[in-house]
């Protein structure tokens, strides 16, 4: 398992993890891609192709634009 927290959302859940599971399958996971949010694996900030590791807590921010 892995637990997952989306920062200003309210959003926490655990997920089944298993082998090869990505940061960009963890983001797609809680409605998010890697253009709309950056993902924090155990306190370090993750490329979206890096695999998350069984146990780990994945940390989601989203990401604000505008003008």
């Amino acid at each position: 398992m892995i637990r997952v927290k989306v920062l200003g959302r309210g959003i926490e859940k655990e997920m089944e993890w298993r082998k090869g599971l990505t940061v960009a399958e963890v983001l797609r996971a809680v409605g998010f891609n890697t253009e709309s949010a950056i993902a924090r694996v155990n306190g370090r900030v993750a490329l979206e192709e890096e695999k998350v590791e069984d146990g780990a807590y994945v940390e989601v921010i989203p990401v604000v634009s505008g003008g």
